[in-house]
């Protein structure tokens, strides 16, 4: 008998049954892995896509440069040696700039010596143009001068397109996470405090939000861009973060306003109040729990919100500066050079942005549809 009880499993949670339901939609589920697989793999780029060498070994001594990129912030260049590395450090005599490790590794190979270099799988940069030896509008599976074949060409500049738009890749992705965090950390608890305390404070912050929200968002973002121009990519990426996070966060805040205003009239809540259980832990344990699935469901199409958010404003010109690699800043290349004939400018931005958005629009169906409170719910 007892062997029988043990025997009996125990009922699935809701949130189990809901993550058991996006499995079985294949399609979100699988967009959601590629997704994850490739965002995680894009943070090794420097070791994987890059010009500088996996490793130096110079007269017995050893050099890492692209392990020194993988790990490089500008922010904290007072803390983390750059990568840079001269010439005349590893014997390219006559070169004070930053070492050519394509150029050493043959020099290498000529001197016949013990001296090597290992470089990353595809040798090729972001930035490296036509100072570095590249050639302009060079077309997709073709080589310059004898070297590794350009699996999506070179741009105006001499740039890899192939590079260009994996380094995109991450930044599109990093900056639209960021941009939704933020969206959903100012959002919510703003319109939870509207829904559950109601009366004036509800009052007014509608009235706040009617006229925030019908402010001309682009045109705003554009002149604070102008009047406010930052050096370097990395402050250029935080200032356009905060100024769109100052409007994206009204379409979470009244989802949750219109949640926190449907569950503070339920049973639970009453019953809570009734036996003296603190405003916050109503708020954060009871109310907040049971008003998260339209939140949820609209996670994915924030993301691609934030994506189309930041390539608009780079074709445009206002969001980051050439030459930091940039979906947006490639169609527009592309575009001015379409007439030309030089059609991998475009397709292969556009491609890139189209098969990540649908991917994240596949996840957003499944998760929509394993959240659908008529199949799941906590009240079942």
């Amino acid at each position: 008998m007892s062997k029988s009880k043990n025997n009996i499993e125990k009922p699935l949670t809701v949130n189990q049954r809901r993550w058991r339901k996006f499995k079985s939609l294949k399609r979100g589920y699988y967009s959601l892995i590629i997704l994850i697989v490739l965002y995680c793999l894009s943070f090794f780029l420097p070791i994987l896509v890059n010009n500088r060498a996996l490793m130096v070994k110079y007269e017995g001594n050893y050099y890492f440069p692209a392990f020194k990129d993988l790990v490089y912030v500008p922010i904290l260049k007072n803390f983390v040696d750059p990568p840079f590395i001269s010439g005349n450090t590893l014997g390219q005599e006559g070169n004070e700039a930053e070492c050519r490790y394509r150029d050493l590794d043959e020099q290498y190979e000529r001197e016949n010596s013990d001296n090597y270099v290992i470089m990353p799988l595809y040798p090729y940069g972001p930035y490296e143009g036509i100072s570095d030896g590249n050639k302009e509008f060079v077309p997709p599976f073709q080589s310059i001068d004898g070297m590794s074949p350009r699996i999506f060409g070179t741009d105006d500049g001499g740039r890899d397109v192939f590079v260009r738009m994996l380094y995109a890749f991450q930044i599109s992705i990093t900056f639209a996470l960021l941009l939704t965090i933020l969206e959903f950390l100012i959002g919510i608890p703003i319109g939870g405090m509207m829904g559950f305390f109601g009366g004036w404070f509800d009052i007014l912050f509608q009235r706040f939000l009617e006229i925030w929200g019908s402010l001309p968002t682009l045109f705003l973002i554009i002149i604070l861009k102008s009047l406010i121009e930052p050096e370097g990519v990395i402050a250029q990426f935080i200032m356009l973060l905060l100024l769109l996070s100052l409007f994206v966060w009204l379409s979470p805040a009244v989802q949750v306003r219109a949640q926190f205003l449907r569950e503070k009239t339920r049973d639970y809540v009453a019953a809570a109040v009734s036996i003296g259980v603190p405003t916050s832990s109503i708020l954060f344990k009871h109310i907040l729990p049971n008003s998260l699935v339209p939140i949820v469901t609209s996670l994915p199409f924030a993301v691609v919100g934030g994506i189309t958010a930041l390539v608009s404003l780079d074709f445009l010109g206002f969001g980051l500066t050439p030459p930091a690699p940039s979906w947006g800043n490639m169609v527009s290349v592309g575009l001015e050079r379409l007439s030309d004939g030089y059609w991998w400018l475009i397709v292969v931005p556009l491609s890139a942005m189209f098969l990540t958005l649908i991917a994240v629009v596949f996840i957003g169906e499944a998760i929509r549809e394993a959240f659908d409170p008529k199949v799941f719910s906590r009240l079942r």
